[in-house]
């Protein structure tokens, strides 16, 4: 992610300049930084966990999102686009054109090499000003491994890593399994380092 060479903007003016930009852009802090593309890796995993969630929510009030769909962290002032998420009940959005959702239940981002740190550090530490968030995932392409981060009722975070084809992740919140395989499937060389 790179930051543009412009003056700072307000929320409304990068709204404004978002909502008509041919590519994708988070906000924080008055400044607007580009988002690089996707691997096929990670586009393919991207897509295999809006299917698995996505049909295992079908008969729930719950919305699985792609990245297409930007989310606000109210109290810092961040826009983000994260790889997954999932909204569950009444949604709420931060205008009226539905484009900017607030209260994500389920945020997943899958790594790579120039934005694993920040997914890690300084964006998950922004996720959790989301008081609706229960639980943050964290996909890596190589090899078969997923960090999962369950909030708790004392506002700590649960930590459990997968590391196995055979491994189930539970997201409890949603009544979701995730099977590593399932993620995995159509990667290819899925054991190889970055």
């Amino acid at each position: 992610m790179s930051s543009l060479p412009k003056s700072f903007l307000s929320p409304a003016e990068y709204l404004a300049f978002e909502r008509q930009a041919g590519n994708k852009h988070e906000y924080y802090a008055g400044e607007i930084f580009a988002m690089v593309g996707a691997s096929r890796e990670h586009t393919l995993i991207v897509s295999a966990l809006i299917r698995l969630l996505g049909n295992q929510l079908l008969e729930r009030p719950c919305n699985v999102y792609p990245s297409d769909m930007r989310v606000k962290v109210d109290k810092k002032g961040k826009y983000t686009y994260p790889d997954v998420m999932v909204a569950c009940g009444e949604e709420h959005f931060d205008d009226e054109e539905n484009d900017t959702l607030l209260n994500p239940v389920i945020v997943i981002e899958v790594l790579s090499e120039s934005t694993e740190a920040y997914d890690r550090g300084k964006k998950f530490e922004h996720y959790q000003y989301i008081t609706t968030l229960t639980d943050y995932l964290l996909v890596c392409q190589y090899p078969y491994r997923i960090e999962h981060y369950v909030r708790q009722s004392d506002n700590q975070w649960l930590y459990q890593e997968f590391h196995e084809a055979e491994n189930m992740v539970e997201i409890a919140s949603i009544g979701c399994v995730l099977s590593l395989a399932d993620v995995y499937a159509k990667v290819n060389k899925p054991h190889e380092g970055f």
